[in-house]
């Protein structure tokens, strides 16, 4: 059985997992806007991935008997200045979460 402080972290990446599909949606919404179709659809697709990851999370907690906690987060960035900053910004956001997971391993271990 996983320490509670691991199950809690798990809780956590789900919503992270969730806020970061919102966040590629809200890129993919500016490109669209500024007719960049082809990188929305790429920030579509990342979004998509995203919300898989939470799911696997979210099932990886059930298989283990537990009872996934589902919880809100702020809304992403909307307003970016241009596709460079929004390029950046998912940058740094896979950066972070990729951290968050690398944190998950460590507790896990």
């Amino acid at each position: 059985m996983p320490s509670q402080k691991l199950l809690d972290r798990l809780n956590e990446q789900i919503k992270h997992e969730f806020f970061s599909a919102h966040y590629y949606l809200a890129m993919a919404s500016y490109c669209t806007t500024k007719g960049l179709d082809g990188f929305a659809n790429f920030f579509i697709a990342q979004a998509e991935e995203e919300r898989f990851h939470a799911m696997k999370f979210f099932h990886f907690l059930t298989d283990l008997g537990q009872s996934p906690v589902i919880t809100g987060f702020d809304d992403p960035k909307t307003d970016f200045s241009s596709i460079e900053e929004v390029f950046q910004l998912s940058l740094e956001h896979e950066q972070l979460v990729t951290g968050l997971i690398h944190s998950l391993l460590e507790i896990a271990q």
